[in-house]
């Protein structure tokens, strides 16, 4: 029986594997486009705190901007999954390729990896001092 189920075992292996690395690559293009917007906006942020804002204040606009992006995301890619869930659904042995917990899981990883990977810049951001990002200008 083992011999049988191998290449399905080694095509759900290699399919895990390209799933974990397409996160990972996620999480690293989420931390590098908030970080790139967070370095942008250093002016703002410390003119913001300079006028009395928190630092909670710079961490939510940061983090704003970034689950903007997240949103479009899912926006663009839940649909997407449907349509090719139709198509690929004889490949799952039995399983519902419209699984609402499978679907909501995913979602639920992703957006916590993104958050996570766009909380670091967000923190970084509300480090800047205000006097230090004036004189940056």
């Amino acid at each position: 029986m083992a011999n049988l189920f191998r290449q399905q075992r080694l095509i759900a292996r290699l399919t895990s594997f390209f799933g974990i690395l397409s996160l990972v690559l996620v999480c690293i293009g989420m931390y590098g486009v908030t970080a790139y917007n967070a370095g942008a906006r250093v002016t703002e942020i410390g003119v913001r705190m300079a006028l009395g804002a928190s630092r909670l204040d710079a961490v939510a606009m940061i983090l704003r901007g970034a689950f903007g992006l997240i949103v479009l995301g899912l926006v663009l890619g839940l649909p997407l999954t449907y349509a090719v869930g139709r198509f690929l659904g004889n490949q799952l042995y039995g399983m519902n390729p419209y699984n609402p917990f499978v679907v909501l899981t995913a979602v639920a990883v992703l957006g916590l990896s993104a958050f996570l990977a766009s909380l670091i810049p967000a923190l970084r951001a509300s480090r800047i001092s205000p006097v230090e990002a004036l004189r940056a200008e």
